[in-house]
């Protein structure tokens, strides 16, 4: 019997670029299950997410193992990575919740018509454009490798450095022991003790104060910023452009039927 080699493997499941994908599952199950506790240990694993979803490419490009099924296990893990994160913004800061919710909106939506778009068209990926129907700056997001990587790290960068802002006091009076003196009861989740305000009238308790680290994932808030904000345009140039593809499909199909009778 022979051994198993998955970079020989013809079963799609077993691809390279699809384990790494079903690591990243993994990965963000771990930092979904930390996220209201342990944040820093949450935002390690979030983070490696993240940088494995430039690993999976790679590697379907250096072992030929790209396949339909890997493109969207790819896209699929990428929404719902973002979306749970921006769940517990939502708890973090719970007056921007309207704002969170329309990047969820937004975000599902727009890369759910270009996959369905690009499927209509004949692409095996939504990242397959067509440049004749593709406008230049989405062009350059998803046929250069380097600028998706940096727009989409960035992106995430930032969702992930707010929730490390946000539930900073909290985090830093749970490991000191200072969780009573903030007022935040025995088991409260950071998250929670963060959207409920606890503890920012009474920072002085904080054993370690704010901190260079809090004054540096402040400076990657403000530095990926707009960062986030060009996703979050490319998300409704993505909408818009999907929106118009279909359109133009379905008026070539009523042509056609009208012609049939």
């Amino acid at each position: 019997m022979d051994s198993y080699n998955p970079a020989r493997t013809k079963n799609v499941f077993l691809y390279v670029p699809n384990l790494i994908g079903y690591s990243r599952v993994i990965m963000m199950f771990a930092a979904l299950y930390y996220l209201p506790h342990h944040t820093r240990t949450a935002g390690a694993l979030y983070s490696i997410s993240c940088l494995l979803d430039a690993a999976d490419g790679n590697a379907a490009r250096y072992f030929k193992q790209t396949s339909r099924f890997g493109a969207v296990l790819d896209m699929v893990t990428d929404r719902s990575t973002t979306s749970c994160l921006l769940v517990y913004l939502s708890l973090t800061f719970p007056r921007l919740t309207l704002l969170f919710q329309t990047l969820i909106a937004l975000d599902l939506s727009s890369h759910y018509l270009q996959m369905y778009s690009s499927l209509i068209l004949g692409a095996g990926s939504h990242k397959n454009v067509d440049p004749k129907k593709t406008s230049w700056l989405l062009r350059q997001y998803y046929t250069n490798n380097l600028v998706l990587f940096l727009v989409c790290a960035g992106n995430e960068l930032f969702f992930i450095s707010l929730y490390l802002l946000g539930t900073w006091h909290v985090d830093i009076a749970k490991r000191g022991g200072s969780l009573e003196k903030l007022g935040v009861p025995s088991g409260y989740s950071a998250v929670a003790a963060a959207g409920a305000g606890l503890g920012r009238s009474n920072l002085t308790y904080l054993p370690e104060g704010e901190g260079p680290g809090y004054l540096g994932v402040m400076a990657l808030v403000v530095l990926t910023f707009p960062v986030c904000a060009l996703k979050q345009f490319l998300n409704v140039v993505q909408l818009v452009g999907a929106c118009r593809n279909l359109a133009h499909q379905d008026r070539i199909a009523a042509e056609k039927a009208q012609k049939g009778n």
